[in-house]
């Protein structure tokens, strides 16, 4: 119902910046709650940032706070991921998800839709 293409992913030097996009088709985007999560080598899918539909609540993970920003352009069908400084550690495959139900969620197994990810290597 919910087809998600993320893009903005790439090579990039520690304190770089980079911009994550995540194009939503199919039912209707707006009404969701959007996601980002990431997930490395031998680690789980960890949770990086969320926003409710109308954008007005936001929630991030400690390791991102103040270096990371969610938005969405629901005109655009469009979430972005905006990281700067980035470091080393934030070098993951990014997925962005799709939320149908009811409230903001945190965890991975309460989304419903998922994009195919986009890699992010932050190098020294």
């Amino acid at each position: 119902q919910v087809q998600l293409v993320e893009s903005g992913g790439g090579l990039v030097q520690a304190g770089g910046s980079l911009r994550l996009s995540c194009a939503a088709s199919g039912r209707s985007f707006r009404s969701d709650t959007m996601g980002w999560f990431r997930q490395a080598p031998g680690k789980e899918r960890e949770f990086v940032a969320v926003i409710n539909w109308s954008g007005g609540t936001k929630y991030y993970a400690d390791s991102v706070k103040g270096r990371c920003t969610i938005s969405r352009d629901n005109a655009k069908n469009t979430v972005y991921l905006q990281m700067n400084s980035l470091k080393p550690e934030d070098t993951a495959v990014y997925y962005c998800a799709a939320d149908v139900e009811y409230g903001v969620a945190t965890t991975p197994s309460r989304f419903d839709y998922w994009g195919q990810g986009t890699q992010v290597t932050v190098s020294s």
